[in-house]
Formats: structure tokens, C-alpha cells, sequence
């Protein structure tokens, strides 16, 4: 996250707790990996917290490089996977099912891609201006269209879903994105998973929507 250490640990506390609720309100098993993103948000920013503390001290090479790729595991590897896979299974409409399925599809190739790069590819994490930025020299296999599949995976998905109030993480989710890309390009990775982790709070609004709806109809039929 920008700007500081505290920062990182204070929305990482904040989006534990809030996700310890949103998983408790998810309530159908269908709804659970939708309902842990604020929870595992908040324990990537508490990595890039430690991060933080690691590289203004100078040392800990080894508690700096498991929290970098820490970040980076969840940035790269698990959102693009999870995000789409979470919808999917909360989707109940077959063709938006089948086009997340497609996401899904695109996501997890791109999470294969990221963790061979993590594996066998240097990570160098740094501060600069207010912000870290993970330098790397992974292989350009997927050319300019790593961010493309990322953003249907993460974003798209979002839009996909029929579940009600979706809409309203999708859109404050493509809000961070481009007032990120608009202000902090050359520190995407770390300010965006920032944004995105505190937008992430209105997934507690959209599954509480989802629960009522479904109580109501179990009433309906119950009668």
C-alpha cells in the first residue's frame, strides 16, 4: 500500500474483522469464497505491511522476500482464479454461468503463468515515492495481454453476475482501477490491491442483499 507501514497494517486489521463478518453473513456454502475476498485482502495488506517495516530497516531478507511474495501470491495467482470462481459458483443463470466459466478459464492460465514467474523469476521490492514497487524480470510470454485477461478475470466476472447490488463492487472496483492507472501507473500492483482491498467492504451490502433474498423464498415455499 502507499505511503506507509501503518497504513498497511491498519486496513489489514480492519478487513479481517470485516471479514470474519461478511464470511459469517455469506450463510450457503456457494457464497463462501465470495465472502473470504475482504478477509484475504486484509491479510495482503498485513504481508505488505511487514514489507514495509522490512525495507525501511534494511534487513530481514528473508521475512522481506516471504512478505513480497506473499503480496504477490494473492495480486498475481489467487484474485484472478478466485474472483471469477467465487461468482461462478454463486451464478445461477446457465449462460452467465458458462461465460464465467470462461473467465474462470482465462484466470487460472494466467495464475499458472504468475507462479512460474514467482518461482523462478527475482523479485526486488522497493520504496519509492511513497509507494513500493515490485521490480522483476519475468518473461513478456503473454505480451500486453497479461493485463487484459487479469481485468476480465477480476473485473468483467463482476459484471457477469446476476446476483443483485453485484454491479455496485464492480463499479467501485473499476473506479480504484482507474484512478490507480490514472495517478499511480507505475505502481499498480501494490496501489490498486489497496483500493480494490477497501472496496472489497461492500461485499458484506452485496451478500447481505443475497441471504435476504433467499430467507424470503424459503419462507415462500415453506408456507
Amino acid at each position: 500500500m502507499c505511503f506507509s507501514a501503518q497504513a498497511s497494517f491498519t486496513s489489514g486489521a480492519v478487513l479481517t474483522t470485516i471479514g470474519v463478518g461478511t464470511f459469517r453473513q455469506a450463510g450457503k456454502s456457494d457464497r463462501k469464497l465470495f465472502a473470504a475476498i475482504p478477509f484475504l485482502f486484509g491479510l495482503q495488506q498485513l504481508a505488505e505491511g511487514v514489507l514495509w517495516i522490512t525495507l525501511k530497516s534494511g534487513g530481514e531478507e528473508l521475512v522481506q522476500n516471504v512478505a513480497a511474495h506473499l503480496f504477490l501470491v494473492a495480486a498475481l495467482i489467487v484474485w484472478p482464479l478466485m474472483v471469477p470462481a467465487s461468482i461462478w459458483m454463486m451464478e445461477e443463470v446457465k449462460m452467465r454461468k458458462k461465460i464465467l466459466a470462461g473467465l474462470m478459464a482465462a484466470g487460472g492460465i494466467l495464475s499458472l503463468f504468475y507462479t512460474v514467474c514467482l518461482i523462478f523469476y527475482k523479485i526486488t521490492p522497493q520504496i519509492q515515492s511513497f509507494h513500493i514497487v515490485y521490480l522483476n524480470n519475468f518473461p513478456n510470454l503473454l505480451a500486453g495481454g497479461s493485463f487484459g485477461i487479469y481485468f476480465a478475470a477480476t473485473v468483467v466476472s463482476i459484471f457477469v453476475s446476476s446476483v443483485k447490488r453485484m454491479w455496485l463492487f464492480g463499479v467501485l472496483i473499476t473506479i480504484s482501477l482507474a484512478v490507480t492507472g490514472l495517478f499511480y501507473q507505475e505502481y499498480l500492483t501494490s496501489v490498486w490491491c489497496f483500493f480494490a482491498s477497501l472496496m472489497s467492504v461492500s461485499i458484506y451490502w452485496v451478500l447481505s442483499e443475497s441471504r435476504s433474498r433467499v430467507d424470503q423464498l424459503t419462507t415462500v415455499f415453506q408456507r
